[in-house]
């Protein structure tokens, strides 16, 4: 028994680095989001069918490595965003965007809902010419259905730091905080608001 388990193992190790096993870990894609915030990001995508993984941090900033503490100054320029990794078999890089649109407010240049500041921003960061054609595109679709030019701004990805371990799922950690967060920053009446139609 130990036998097999031990030739198991082995294979299992050798697996990994083969070319099958690369392929089956590029079959999934990325895609970086800001939207306020990252609290506030991680449920819809973490319920989206296709969605493997959702991590939240800190992009387009001029320092390496910034903390929570560093971004929220706002002399970092980094924007609170999350990285979204999912399987394009299930779904789409524009099904991605149609949930971002439908949980920002395309409006606000000073930041998302109660929270201002540049950390705040929203913002696409496209890593392929063809995210930012779908990024334009989705975009121009947004601002004709709601009949007014948006101010979120697509941009060409930056490196991605995670952010602090009691960042991610927040939202699952501290359900009732989180809760009480977002019904204070006034979230879900401006988005009631912006997308009642």
């Amino acid at each position: 028994m130990l036998r097999i388990l031990t030739t198991l193992l082995s294979f299992l190790i050798c697996f990994k680095g083969t070319p099958m096993a690369q392929a089956a870990e590029e079959k999934y894609e990325v895609s970086i989001l800001a939207g306020g915030c990252f609290w506030c990001l991680q449920p819809p995508f973490d319920h989206l069918d296709g969605v493997i993984s959702t991590v939240v941090g800190y992009t387009g900033g001029h320092t390496d490595h910034p903390t929570y503490e560093e971004t929220s100054s706002g002399k970092t320029g980094h924007y609170e965003a999350i990285k979204v990794t999912y399987d394009p078999s299930k779904v789409t890089f524009k099904e991605i965007l149609d949930v971002f649109w439908q949980n920002i407010d395309p409006f606000d240049a000073k930041g998302q809902f109660c929270d201002k500041g540049s950390q705040y921003r929203a913002a696409v960061f496209y890593l392929t010419e063809e995210q930012k054609e779908t990024a334009l595109a989705s975009k121009k679709k947004i601002e004709s259905l709601l009949k007014q030019d948006s101010v979120i701004e697509v941009v060409p990805a930056s490196p991605f730091y995670e952010a602090e371990a009691y960042h991610q799922n927040y939202y699952l950690k501290n359900p009732l905080r989180y809760k009480f967060y977002r019904y204070n920053c006034g979230r879900d009446k401006r988005l009631k608001e912006i997308y009642k139609k």
